[in-house]
């Protein structure tokens, strides 16, 4: 049995239990007496299913169910202001990896962007890696930011315990090493709703069809134009 999740915990939703969910729109839909108070939870629930699905077949992202099911009081109270968001892409067939970065002023004004390809890396989380790391080395030249968001969560667990993820040691040693240069580092785990414009600045840069390194305060006319820009 698959696990379900929607965006939005509907207010009379049947049951918390997400596995139990999964007969809900098959067969218990209609026994509800009060069908106003049903809010048609199930396209959120098949639209969910769909992404991950997608995200483990074409970019080898495993998905944390609860990650799927963003809790709206949190994503209102965090504070994404003077903050350097990253984002990683990578597919098992693209020629290149994405990486992507953008940068939030204290008011919340985007003040500058990184958009870079590479040679496809050898799996996702090493895209993510790279992305942190041209993220710390742009921000080292260009401001004095020390946060850092990303909704990858395995990528703030590398950070944080870099001793558990042997197959990643050299990338990580490389990461530290710049760390070191940090008076105040703190990398937050942000939705991927909130991390649209990186996610489209590393998505572009791993399709596009020759190398590309862009660093800049607005998109170039010959690249594809990134969401809320």
């Amino acid at each position: 049995m698959g696990t379900i999740i929607y965006a939005v915990k509907p207010p009379n939703f049947p049951h918390t239990e997400y596995v139990r969910q999964y007969g809900l729109p098959f067969w218990r839909k209609n026994t509800i007496r009060r069908p106003e108070d049903d809010r048609d939870p199930y396209p959120w629930i098949i639209w969910y299913l769909w992404k991950a699905r997608n995200d483990k077949l074409f970019m080898g992202i495993d998905r944390d169910p609860l990650e799927l099911a963003p809790n709206t009081e949190v994503v209102q109270a965090l504070n994404l202001n003077n903050m350097c968001m990253v984002d990683g892409s990578w597919t098992s067939t693209d020629l290149f990896s994405g990486i992507g970065w953008v940068w939030k002023d204290n008011t919340g004004n985007i003040q500058l962007m990184g958009t870079r390809n590479l040679r496809r890396w050898e799996t996702a989380l090493h895209s993510e890696l790279e992305a942190l790391k041209w993220a710390l080395e742009s921000m080292l030249q260009h401001s004095n930011c020390q946060h850092f968001g990303t909704y990858c969560k395995d990528l703030i667990a590398m950070i944080k315990e870099p001793q558990a993820w042997p197959n990643f040691s050299m990338e990580l040693e490389a990461i530290q090493i710049i760390l070191m240069c940090y008076s105040d580092f703190k990398i937050t785990y942000v939705p991927r709703t909130q991390n649209e414009i990186a996610d489209s600045l590393a998505r572009n840069a791993r399709s596009f069809h020759r190398s590309l390194c862009f660093i800049g305060c607005s998109i170039p006319v010959w690249l594809p134009r990134p969401p809320h820009v």
